[in-house]
């Protein structure tokens, strides 16, 4: 429930902050027990936004400030 839940709002975020751009969540199996954000560009390259791999405990540094993501977002694409 909690990574379904922070899905949730780093997606709302995406979108708000992009709304042209598509958001999915987990178009693959995700990776057990990890919240993982990346860009697919049109060339199909992909850049990680956040990985929560290797952080924690305690468990709540796994999940990004949906802010955060969105900042990496901005960059990336400029």
């Amino acid at each position: 429930r909690v990574f379904g839940r922070n899905a949730a709002a780093v997606s709302a975020a995406l979108r708000e902050a992009m709304a042209h751009l598509p958001v999915d969540i987990n178009p693959r199996p995700p990776r057990r027990n990890s919240f993982e954000v990346s860009l697919v560009k049109e060339d199909g390259s992909t850049v990680e936004l956040w990985s929560g791999i290797g952080k924690g405990p305690p468990r709540k540094l796994k999940f990004p400030q949906p802010e955060t993501v969105v900042e990496a977002l901005k960059s990336s694409l400029a």
